[in-house]
């Protein structure tokens, strides 16, 4: 292997790790010596990409997108439109949160990033497969939203309060 693709195989693993890659066990991977590794990582950096040192090895660095918790209220007939106004707005929808007097809270995971993941949810939930989880809260419900700019939530947070999705306030309680 050259070192070109050694090290875009480099970058790869990183990327594909949660955890600190150590140079040794980069250079075991690729059969030379912890230094190559050294000279491979300083060459990736030369090219801008953002690799962190740890004392346990390296990784890549993540951009940490802003994020923010959206307390909306509507029927299950606005369910696909809301998505629609998330996505469409550059958001990303991470879950949906109920909080329920008696029952508790409830988390699910939605990863919701397009209209096709909206039309995907809203067909099982259409099928019987399952029920929003809004129905146990008379409709008040949250969603965590991320998004590449402050901006882009500012413009969601304005769409979802024009359209009437909106709660006042940033909590809400059930019986």
């Amino acid at each position: 292997m050259n070192g070109e693709k050694r090290r875009e195989s480099i970058l790869q693993h990183l990327a594909e790790s949660s955890l600190p890659i150590s140079g040794l066990q980069l250079a075991k991977l690729f059969n030379v010596s912890r230094q190559v590794i050294v000279q491979d990582i300083a060459l990736l950096r030369a090219e801008k990409h953002e690799i962190l040192s740890t004392n346990i090895g390296y990784m890549i660095k993540t951009a940490v997108k802003p994020q923010r918790v959206f307390y909306v209220a509507h029927s299950d007939d606005c369910i696909l439109d809301e998505l629609y106004t998330i996505v469409d707005l550059g958001g990303s929808v991470i879950d949906v949160q109920i909080s329920h007097k008696v029952y508790g809270n409830f988390l699910a995971q939605l990863d919701i990033k397009s209209r096709k993941d909206a039309d995907n949810l809203v067909k099982r939930i259409s099928s019987g497969e399952s029920i929003p989880l809004k129905k146990l809260t008379q409709d008040m419900h949250c969603h965590l939203v991320e998004a590449d700019t402050v901006d882009e939530l500012d413009a969601i947070e304005n769409e979802l309060q024009r359209k009437g999705y909106l709660l006042q306030g940033n909590s809400f309680s059930t019986e």
